[in-house]
């Protein structure tokens, strides 16, 4: 899923995040450096780390933030596993920041706490890393990876309707054949996609993890969810490749004077 916190379409959570890791595993290599061979220099430089750590930490959240609230896809495996991320850094610098109650604010020597309690913070955002580096490379979040011909990514959120009226949601002319685009509508996410056979519209959730089909691929009227590759048939929803089993659901597109219609009943 593209992320929603981007410059010219480069994520800037990921940017950003190399500033307070170097600096969580400075702090600690500082302050245990200065504490084993009494080095006040060291310790200080510990001092001054820990703050800009706990600083560029909460810089770095801003766009992690925006992208799971609005990038992540809801109800799925990357949903759980972005909470736990978000969970484990954000422990990672509270970690730091209570360090500073056994620090010697004169001196800024560290105490056993601080010691105790960075090392901990180091272990968690080697974890939290780890969980980053997933989110990424198998959920794909913040990755743009059109294929050919899929167009530009397209996304439009909508007001929903009561009583399940329909809704306007593209020209007639926007897609081409095997492009897809992402609707929201209120609470709800579609995708809206042309196949030879013509508009057909359908849950943005695979059935097997939660995965984005919007983001997957559209060939020949069968999308591919891009996470573990299940299979569905665009305008039945009936699954034509596992690992997932149970169909996606699918709604009705009309074209009504130029305009295409999604009928959410």
């Amino acid at each position: 899923m593209r992320s929603r916190a981007h410059v010219k379409s480069h994520p800037i959570h990921p940017m950003l995040i190399a500033f307070p890791i170097a600096f969580l595993y400075g702090a600690l290599g500082f302050d245990a450096a200065g504490r084993l061979a009494s080095w006040p220099g060291g310790w200080a430089t510990g001092a001054y780390l820990s703050v800009a750590a706990v600083a560029s930490g909460l810089v770095a959240a801003v766009p992690g933030l925006i992208d799971y609230l609005y990038a992540v896809p809801p109800n799925s495996s990357g949903r759980a596993r972005a909470t736990q991320h978000m969970v484990i850094n954000v422990s990672a610098l509270a970690a730091f920041a209570l360090g500073w109650a056994f620090r010697d604010r004169a001196t800024l020597v560290p105490g056993a706490g601080t010691l105790l309690l960075e090392a901990a913070g180091v272990g968690l955002v080697t974890w939290g890393g780890w969980l980053g580096g997933t989110l990424v490379y198998r959920n794909q979040i913040g990755v743009d990876h059109r294929y050919a011909r899929a167009g530009r990514w397209k996304e439009q959120s909508l007001e929903a309707r009561p009583g399940g009226q329909s809704v306007v949601v593209a020209r007639e002319d926007e897609l081409e054949i095997d492009q897809m685009k992402l609707l929201r509508v209120g609470d709800r996410r579609f995708v809206l996609a042309r196949t030879e056979h013509g508009y057909t519209a359908f849950d943005d959730r695979c059935t097997h993890k939660g995965g984005p089909l919007s983001d997957g691929a559209l060939i020949c009227g069968t999308v591919q969810c891009p996470w573990h590759g299940s299979q569905f048939d665009a305008h039945t929803g009936a699954v034509k490749a596992g690992p997932a089993s149970e169909p996606i659901r699918t709604y009705r597109v009309e074209v009504v004077d130029g305009e295409l219609r999604l009928s959410l009943a």
